[in-house]
């Protein structure tokens, strides 16, 4: 395990409390407003020590008063988590720093990190570098060592199988990457029948560039996982993403799929995760930040027989009451951040968001300045009913 720094760019404020009463669900079927719980923050100038250099493809051009070539990896970018038994969280770091062209100096990584919500900050406690040590990628990558970079996939979803692997959804095949343990790949990718993304290597693409699985659930038997694309597939109705169903044992897609529809087709997704065998949690959200953001919201999204997916509002991002003034000095707290992309369920009526801090562009919290990552806790007014095995 590296020893690891942490060089603070503000920390937020809260602690973690006990929620209070709040009403519950309208007649509409939509949770009430959901309240908010716990409150820490990762400076957005984290990085892994003694590792090596990223950035050199920024230009040298500073964003938010951050100068780019980096002595170390930022630890930033976090597009998925997992929940651990012992407090700690595994997220996902994505491509780097937005697109292939500029991301083949960032390696791709699953951090360990431990939200300490008494005293507002977040622990850096390991993680692992992913990589292809056995050549099982068809087409040439980025390093010549094998570990995989930005520039190779673009990671943005992550689930833990029952046996300790882990499945990642990527944007450049679209593909399933499946990893061991030590996050070595273990078998080539797995692409998307049918769906190709510019990065694609086999050409002729059908969806737009960075608009794969944003998100991937996983069913509580562990047999099955869900993922969600983040864009259109050309020929579809506009704001209508695929949700496929893809069978583990047999590392094959059953031909099952839902549509997710977008309530602005200008929206995104942000994560996807299984309530149960038929309900799944989505972050839905704008593309604003800060004074622009203004549609940043959870629902709980219900398979029907028609192939489509019903939708209940679970909690909006940008409402959130904060009676404890847990993350600032007003009674309501806001996520205003661009990039929106970690939701865990810590109880049947509690979840935990993270936000993508995009290091170092986006600057949705203070202008001027890089986000943060952000974890927060929030109560839901009505309980979910998850899959009991969801809750251990």
């Amino acid at each position: 395990m590296r020893n690891l720094r942490r060089a603070g760019i503000g920390v937020g404020l809260g602690v973690l409390t006990l929620a209070l009463a709040a009403p519950s669900a309208s007649a509409h079927g939509s949770f009430g407003r959901a309240t908010l719980t716990g409150f820490a923050s990762l400076p957005a100038a984290t990085f892994v020590s003694a590792s090596d250099p990223s950035g050199s493809l920024l230009g040298g051009t500073p964003s938010n008063g951050i100068t780019p070539p980096f002595a170390d990896q930022p630890i930033q970018g976090f597009s998925g988590i997992v929940r651990n038994g012992d407090g700690t969280f595994e997220v996902l770091s994505d491509n780097g720093y937005g697109n292939k062209a500029n991301s083949a100096d960032f390696v791709l990584r699953i951090q360990r990190v431990a939200p300490d919500y008494g005293n507002h900050a977040v622990d850096v406690v390991g993680g692992i570098n992913l990589t292809d040590p056995n050549s099982l990628v068809p087409f040439a990558l980025t390093r010549p060592d094998r570990v995989l970079t930005g520039a190779d996939f673009d990671v943005e979803s992550i689930q833990r199988a029952k046996d300790g692997t882990y499945w990642i959804g990527d944007e450049f095949g679209p593909y399933l990457l499946h990893f061991d343990r030590a996050g070595r790949l273990l078998q080539a990718p797995i692409p998307l029948d049918g769906v190709r993304a510019p990065e694609n290597p086999a050409g002729n693409p059908n969806l737009n560039s960075s608009k794969g699985f944003e998100g991937l659930a996983q069913s509580p038997d562990g047999r099955k996982l869900y993922a969600l694309l983040e864009g259109v597939v050309a020929g579809d109705a506009a704001g209508g993403l695929r949700l496929n169903e893809f069978d583990i044992a047999s590392r094959t897609y059953t031909g099952k799929r839902w549509i997710y529809q977008l309530e602005d087709p200008a929206n995104a997704i942000g994560d996807a995760i299984a309530v149960d065998d038929d309900r799944f949690l989505i972050i839905e959200r704008d593309n604003g930040q800060g004074a622009t953001a203004k549609f940043k919201r959870i629902y709980l999204a219900k398979k029907k027989t028609n192939g489509t997916l019903e939708k209940t509002l679970v909690a909006d991002l940008m409402d959130i009451a904060d009676p404890r003034h847990l993350g600032g000095t007003s009674g309501t707290f806001t996520f205003p951040f661009q990039t929106i992309e970690d939701v865990v369920i810590l109880d049947d009526r509690t979840l935990g968001v993270v936000n993508d801090n995009n290091f170092p562009f986006s600057n949705g919290r203070t202008p001027g300045q890089p986000d943060n990552n952000e974890f927060i806790t929030i109560r839901l007014t009505d309980p979910l009913h998850a899959d009991k095995r969801f809750l251990k």
